[in-house]
């Protein structure tokens, strides 16, 4: 556990435990999964009768997470409304918005920096579902805080639709080229976009050049993840998740 000694205007110390604060990608048109989303943004397409982006929020709260900045463009206020301040789900939740098309991940993420501070903060695809526990994502940003690391990335086996794979991973640091999908979930350090001005700029050239440099750690996660991209991947979403409904 990462702890700071804080020392109050009495002179007492104190202990403050590092939480990091996260990030959530909401911005995407999601144009694969009209034309539910000619209406609805992309992260509030309901999953068993839930928007997709709620899952993220209970398990960032049950991680203790407290801080969630989220960014959007399409339909953007239907999130706020829907949302809110987030005291709901037990966090506080700020909003970053873009102009209609969005900024792309990278200047999505340039744009929100004022939010997310000076820390590492945990990054979410708002389109994507798993299983995974949010705590050990909170564990790895306290570790990159340590370490001589910009971020930390979560892959998976590669899925059928993209059978080539994104990246690999050599002695726990991630490499350019492999068999494995980037799962839309990692740590960053604010340092990765040091000097970069706001604007339409992707994230996989950044995150290469920090791979480049072994700078980039990893980890594979077997369990349950679903980009849920299209329509066609929604509903095989749902008939393992809720087969019922």
């Amino acid at each position: 556990m990462v702890a700071e000694i804080t020392q109050l205007a009495g002179g007492e110390l104190m202990t403050v435990q590092f939480i990091p604060r996260a990030m959530i990608l909401a911005a995407g048109r999601g144009k694969r999964l009209r034309p539910m989303t000619d209406t609805i943004p992309k992260p509030l397409v309901p999953l068993c009768q839930k928007p997709l982006i709620e899952y993220h929020l209970e398990k960032l709260a049950q991680a203790g997470v407290q801080e969630v900045v989220i960014n959007h463009a399409w339909l953007g206020e239907q999130i706020e409304q829907t949302l809110g301040d987030g005291s709901r789900f037990g966090l506080q939740i700020s909003y970053s918005p873009e102009p209609e098309g969005g900024l792309e991940t990278a200047g999505g993420i340039i744009n929100a920096l004022p939010k997310l501070g000076t820390e590492p903060f945990l990054l979410v695809n708002g389109d994507v579902h798993c299983d995974i526990d949010f705590v050990e994502m909170v564990e790895r940003a306290k570790q990159v805080r340590e370490q001589d690391l910009l971020g930390h990335l979560t892959l998976v086996p590669s899925p059928a639709f993209n059978a080539k794979g994104d990246f690999g991973l050599q002695n726990q640091r991630v490499t350019e080229q492999g068999e494995f999908t980037f799962a839309g979930i990692s740590v960053l350090k604010p340092q990765m976009f040091a000097d970069m001005e706001v604007d339409f700029i992707p994230l996989a050239p950044i995150l290469r050049n920090a791979m480049q440099q072994k700078l980039l750690s990893g980890a594979v996660y077997q369990g349950f993840w679903s980009d849920i991209g299209t329509l066609e991947r929604l509903q095989e979403a749902e008939a393992l998740i809720c087969p019922d409904c």
